[in-house]
């Protein structure tokens, strides 16, 4: 299972690995009890962990940048239920987020999903950035446009009429 196939699905909860998609929803695994669905797109909306960013004092981290910090921290995973023991926690292992923008109940989430990545083996990895891409993909139209323009142009001559 890896990372980048992995969604939220909103009013369901958990975690689900995203099998297939249509163009009126998808086809979704929950991690938890490994039950198959479709989910509906006019219903839910999707969003992937590789793109759920959060926010911080600084600029914004990317999901899997907290659940990294959360699997090298040495402190034992507090109960999701208890609000108070969760911001203690986020304060000892990743003391940059925004608390005043992060609410409880995102908290509260990280903290299970981590637990349910932690038990279905999931990797977590930081996504590939997309500027670097990007950069060469833009280096590539540039050096087309100079073989295009270095190359002559061929132009038919008309022939006089007679």
């Amino acid at each position: 299972m890896e990372y980048s196939k992995l969604v939220a699905v909103s009013g369901l909860p958990g975690l689900y690995e995203l099998i297939n998609s249509k163009t009126d929803g998808a086809i979704v695994r929950s991690l938890d009890d490994k039950s198959t669905r479709f989910v509906s797109s006019r219903i839910h909306n999707f969003s992937q962990l590789e793109s759920i960013e959060i926010y911080t004092v600084r600029d914004n981290v990317n999901l899997a940048e907290i659940l990294l910090a959360m699997e090298k921290a040495a402190e034992k995973l507090p109960d999701e239920k208890d609000a108070v023991a969760v911001k203690k926690y986020f304060e000892k292992v990743f003391p940059d987020l925004d608390f005043d923008r992060v609410y409880n109940s995102d908290l509260k989430k990280m903290v299970k999903w981590f637990s349910v990545l932690k038990k279905n083996k999931v990797e977590v990895k930081l996504p590939v950035a997309e500027e670097e891409t990007e950069t060469e993909e833009v280096e590539e139209v540039k050096a087309e446009k100079t073989l295009a323009k270095e190359k002559p142009k061929t132009t038919r001559k008309k022939k006089a009429k007679e």
